[in-house]
This record gives C-alpha cells, structure tokens and sequence, in this order.
C-alpha cells in the first residue's frame, strides 16, 4: 500500500511566558493513499497542534518544530520554507477549519474564495474558474450555486457555510485533507449530512484525509484507522474494529466509557476519567497517564512505556501490554459499551481488504 505521509518522531514546543511546553512528543505515523485516519483525544492532547504542524501553520515563534521528519510523497515538510510551503497548501495538502464562520473571508463573495485557490493553484481564467466554484457548490450540496457562488458568508446558514469550506478545501483536488473537528459547531442533523458528504467526496477524488475529533460517535462513521493522542503522544493506534471492540490502553477505555448512551435501559451513571491532564511545560516522568490511572503500575511513574504491536495494525503505549504485567480486563462500564455496539461498522472499503 503506498503511503502519502510519513510522521517520524515529530517533537513541537511553544515557548511561553512560564516555560516552553511541549504541545507534540515524538509522534509517528503513517498515511495511506485513500485511507482516513481519525485523530481523538481530550482537548490539548495535541491533534490541532500536529496536523497544523504538518501544513507548517503553527506561528514559529513562539512555535517550534523541535525534531522529527513529515514526509508527504518522499519530501520533508519540515525543511521547507514557508514560499515553498505555499505551493503546497491548497494545492496538495488542504485544511477544514472548525468554526467556518471565522475561516471564511467575510468581506469577500464565497465564489472569490473558491477562485482564487483555482487561479492560484491551477492557473484558470477568471470566468472559467467562476464556472468552477459554481460546480464544486453543487458538489458539496449547496443549493442554487449559480446564485450563491455571489453571496457573502453571513448570508450562508452554518452547514451552508461548512459546505463552502469543503468546496474551498477541494478546490485543487488535494491528495491530503486534513478536517480540523469540521462539524463540531453543527447540529447532528447537519453534521450527519457533512459527514455523509466527506465520505462520498473521498471516494469520487480519492482523497486521503486526517479527522481531528473528540466525538467517538463520529469516528466510527467516517475512518479506517483511529490514533487516540495523550499529553502529545499518540497512545494506541489502529483500526476501527481495533479501537472499539479491543481496546487496550486505559485511556482509550476511559474514552468509550464516557461516551453516552442513548439505550434507555441503560441506568448506569455517565463514566468519566478523574484527573486533568498533565502540564507539558513539565512533563511527568514516566506514564504521562498514571497519575489518572487505576490500573497503574510501579513502572508506569518511573519509565515511560514503549509501543506494544498486538497485531498488524494495532500498537499501544502502555506497560500493562508487558509480558510480565498482570492481566487486566477493561472495566465494567467498558465492556457494558462494547457489548451494546453493532457486530459490524459500514466501513470504506480499505479496512476490509486491509484486514
């Protein structure tokens, strides 16, 4: 399977007036051609900060790239300069932002906004790209394009306005789209439909893309694999399946724990991990999750745990995979979840023939 990027033991800091904190810790991953790799985790667990880092979005400084490889087809992103950069943006690597309400330009027509990417990236006439930026609104579901394409942001609805962004971000065909939490101010209803929409999208174009959620739910709808990021590092890594029906790492298991529930038979008080977070200015020794874990051993406040391989696809960063670690199962409320999820999830195609 071709890989479009490669993460290699990717360090970011930020020096700030109490210290420098060290927002990403020696992530590794891979990217495969036509693949989504879902990206969860507490906030300021560091997805925002690694996949902007992959784009070379993060302000530098205070930011800074402190070590590591990004290889996107074979080429180092990290020694790129930001002219360089601007080639790429866009045109091979794309982004969808948040909150699309600030993403957007809102002095300018939408239909602006989809053309300059086309004037910019692929050298179109005006006119011509203008027929485009209608066709991508009518891509992305946008009623009456011919008349929207003129309109300003304001007067677009949220979805309408997270349509847009999509139209935005696709507009060069990137082979890489990273989706910053793009539903995360919607409604489930229209998040359902954008949702539904990046799915289609990625099989007409072939896209590989990068989620950023915090929402289990979403995970299981739109990716092939999940990494579950930590205090910076990436924690347990593999495929859906994995992830939900074999889940090893005890934040992982706090993570589905969490999620609610909407079986009414369920009586059970909504689980949650205790603690916060460690402070990255100074990283704990050891396990950056033992201070929030019951199940923590004498090693985990001492040394910091390597990445296990359970299978092919599946590796997790966590002493309790240790040969000589007592056998430990997921806790009640874990299993009580995995117990209620369906035999199977609708799954792209690659999982499957990955497996």
């Amino acid at each position: 399977m071709e890989k479009i990027l490669e993460v290699k033991d990717v360090s970011v800091s930020f020096q700030v007036y109490g210290g420098e904190v060290k927002a990403v810790r020696n992530v590794s991953f891979d990217l495969i051609k036509g693949e989504t790799l879902a990206i969860v985790g507490e906030s300021g667990s560091g997805k925002s900060v690694l996949t902007q880092t992959i784009m070379k979005l993060i302000p530098m400084p205070p930011g800074k790239i402190t070590s590591g490889q990004i290889l996107f087809d074979g080429h180092d992103i990290v020694t790129k300069t930001d002219k360089e950069m601007e080639k790429i943006r866009g045109k091979d690597i794309s982004m969808i932002f948040q909150d699309p309400m600030t993403s957007l330009n809102p002095t300018m027509r939408v239909g602006i906004q989809i053309m300059e990417v086309l004037i910019k990236h692929q050298n179109m006439p005006k006119q011509q790209a203008k027929d485009r930026a209608v066709e991508l609104l009518k891509l992305v579901g946008i009623p009456m394009p011919e008349k929207r394409v003129n309109q300003y942001p304001h007067e677009f609805s949220g979805g309408m306005r997270q349509r847009a962004m999509i139209a935005i971000a696709l507009a060069a065909n990137p082979r890489l789209l990273i989706a910053d939490e793009p539903t995360t101010a919607l409604d489930v209803t229209i998040q359902a439909q954008i949702l539904e929409l990046m799915k289609d999208l990625q099989q007409k174009m072939d896209t590989s893309i990068i989620f950023i959620t915090h929402d289990l739910g979403v995970v299981a709808n739109v990716a092939d694999r999940v990494a579950v990021m930590y205090a910076g590092q990436i924690v347990e890594v593999g495929t859906v399946d994995e992830i939900f029906y074999d889940p090893r790492h005890p934040y992982t298991w706090g993570l589905l724990a969490s999620m609610p529930s909407l079986d009414n038979d369920d009586k059970a008080e909504l689980a949650a991990i205790p603690g916060t977070p460690p402070d990255l200015t100074n990283p704990p020794k050891g396990d950056a999750f033992a201070a929030r874990n019951q199940y923590a051993l004498a090693i985990d406040f001492e040394e910091e745990p390597p990445m296990f391989q359970i299978s092919e696809t599946h590796f997790v960063k966590s002493w309790l995979l240790h040969p000589d670690a007592p056998k430990i199962n997921p806790p009640e409320a874990v299993q009580r979840r995995l117990r209620k999820l369906p035999s199977t999830f609708e799954k792209p195609v690659f999982v499957k023939g990955a497996k």
